[in-house]
């Protein structure tokens, strides 16, 4: 896992509302690197307790590879705004026209769609809402249903402690309890603790409340993602505890997917190993983009 504090954006890129139809979201947008071939545009959506920071040290070299990367804190995560207590706003049909929206906001359609763990279940929805401005879906670490019975205890830990006490006070006595991932808190990711506390006291209780509830009751709608005219890639960790491999290696053979697994990596490939991460799927999108 990479020690480089996060939430300062690439040289390159830069960090801005994107407005869009269904409102602003925060964004960090880095460019094709100069003088590379462009090759297309990457939507990235992170996942639950994450932030568009998670892709920060992917953006660089998808860069490198013609890449334009558009890494989006959903609504009511972290820099992007949403009710503080309204759940009604996080209803999962909701974030996926938000998707929609920030696609058409991105421009350069078709655009490539990464999600990754809640990401992966939310881009699966906008796609089965419309598939038309998406070139390609990729699912990180993200798989076919509910999450593991370990990961629904911790979830619910989290969302009974939100119920009761405000973030500042849950944040607290996460960490008295322990590693905030070990105890149901954020998940490891890029920055230090007093970055990830940041992140965290941005985030909206209705956001993590509702989409919790979602990651332990997200019914199986692979064979509806499977009927759409669209290239998918399974890609994950060599391990993982909240979708295990073996589950997603079985989502991918009934998607027909590219599936790929990144060896030294967990439930964050993204954090835990980027450079390789950043290959696989750039090799995907080379794919795609020789077989249009």
């Amino acid at each position: 896992m990479t020690t480089q504090p996060a939430f300062t954006p690439p040289p390159n890129a830069r960090a801005y509302p994107l407005h869009t139809s269904r409102g602003a979201f925060a964004v960090v947008d880095h460019p094709a690197t100069p003088g590379v071939e462009p090759r297309g545009t990457a939507l990235l959506l992170p996942g639950f307790t994450g932030s568009k920071e998670d892709f920060t040290l992917m953006h660089e070299p998808l860069a490198d590879r013609g890449y334009r990367t558009v890494a989006v804190d959903g609504r009511g995560q972290h820099e992007s705004d949403g009710p503080e207590d309204d759940e009604s706003a996080y209803a999962r049909g909701e974030l996926a026209r938000d998707v929609l929206a920030q696609a058409a906001a991105v421009g350069d359609a078709p655009v490539h769609l990464l999600g990754h763990s809640l990401g992966g279940q939310i881009s699966r929805a906008a796609v089965l809402l419309d598939h038309t401005p998406f070139r390609s879906l990729t699912l990180m670490s993200s798989g076919p249903a509910q999450i593991s019975d370990s990961q629904q205890q911790r979830v619910k830990l989290l969302r009974d402690a939100l119920a009761a006490m405000t973030m500042t006070e849950t944040w607290e006595a996460i960490l008295a309890m322990g590693p905030p991932e070990e105890v149901g808190g954020p998940a490891r990711g890029i920055g230090g603790e007093d970055l990830l506390r940041r992140r965290w006291l941005g985030t909206k209780p209705a956001q993590l409340i509702a989409t919790g509830r979602q990651l332990c009751t997200e019914p199986d709608r692979v064979d509806e993602l499977a009927a759409l005219p669209l290239p998918f890639h399974v890609l994950s960790g060599a391990s993982d505890d909240t979708w295990p491999v073996p589950v997603l290696d079985e989502m991918a053979d009934r998607l027909k997917a590219r599936r790929t697994i990144i060896p030294g990596a967990e439930h964050s490939p993204n954090a835990d190993q980027p450079l390789r991460t950043a290959q696989a799927v750039a090799d995907f999108w080379d794919g795609v983009r020789a077989d249009a």
